[in-house]
């Protein structure tokens, strides 16, 4: 299931879909997945106490991975009911959006954003980035992007578009491949990160991995997606149950595999 918003306009001017993931905040806390401990290493290897701005934060899922990695985190999150939970073990988070954000002349080491770079403008924001980061600072917008095996692909699709026929979401992409969907914006991203000045050229982190499902796993998670995060209860109830029936003639549970993505830069000595 895609997580960007449907073609047409840019991802950041879908701003009611941006800001309505708050509506399953606890849910999404619990049932996200969390990134690759290979892609935070890459991050903060021989860089030891590093600060870090958590752009987009959401309920603090990265900032947790990164502050077990030694680092100082603060986050930037337009959602208060996101960031109520990022605070609750400790996390630091200011309400604004990135574009809105005021570093106050604070800077930081890196500026990361897990799944959250697309809501933002791709030039503004790397602008602003390159305004918050230190001389050889690291900008670091990362996605996790996930495809179904193929014995479920296919049959989840049609169960999402039987659901939601008037959808202007592609439910094929899982067909397809949601890694190759991806690339045109990842491709925005750094053009953007361009545009804006500053930076060294872009270039691409990937880190392949898998995690294992039960049926009531997914489920719990499908709800906090962007199909699915603004549906009346009765269309979601018919898309879980159509997903779940899928997955349980495959034996009720299954193995995704995930690409997750970083597109990054360094900041020069000059923005």
């Amino acid at each position: 299931m895609p997580t960007m918003p449907p073609s047409g306009r840019e991802p950041h001017q879908h701003r009611a879909l941006a800001e309505s993931f708050g509506t399953e905040a606890e849910r999404y806390d619990r049932a996200r997945p969390r990134y690759p401990d290979a892609l935070v290493r890459r991050i903060t290897t021989g860089r030891s106490g590093l600060d870090v701005l958590d752009v987009g934060c959401g309920t603090g899922i990265v900032a947790r991975q990164l502050r077990a990695a030694g680092c100082a985190v603060l986050g930037v999150e337009p959602d208060a009911r996101m960031a109520e939970i990022a605070r609750r073990d400790g996390g630091a988070v200011e309400v604004a959006t990135f574009e809105d954000w005021d570093p106050a002349g604070r800077e930081f080491d890196a500026v990361v954003a897990g799944t959250a770079w697309h809501w933002i403008d791709p030039v503004a924001g790397a602008a602003k980035a390159a305004r918050a980061l230190r001389p050889g600072g690291l900008l670091a917008p990362f996605w996790n992007v996930f495809r179904f095996p193929a014995a479920l692909a296919e049959t989840v699709a049609s169960a999402c578009q039987w659901a939601l026929p008037d959808s202007p979401f592609d439910f094929t992409e899982m067909t397809t491949g949601a890694l190759e969907a991806y690339q045109g914006a990842f491709a925005k991203v750094a053009d953007g990160i361009r545009a804006a000045g500053g930076f060294g050229e872009p270039e691409q982190w990937r880190f392949d991995w898998e995690w294992t499902y039960t049926r009531d796993a997914w489920l719990d998670q499908m709800p906090t997606q962007g199909p699915f995060t603004r549906l009346p209860p009765e269309a979601l109830e018919q898309v879980l149950a159509g997903v779940g029936a899928a997955i349980d003639a495959v034996g009720g549970g299954f193995t995704m595999r995930y690409a997750t993505v970083a597109v990054t830069a360094v900041r020069g000595g000059s923005a």
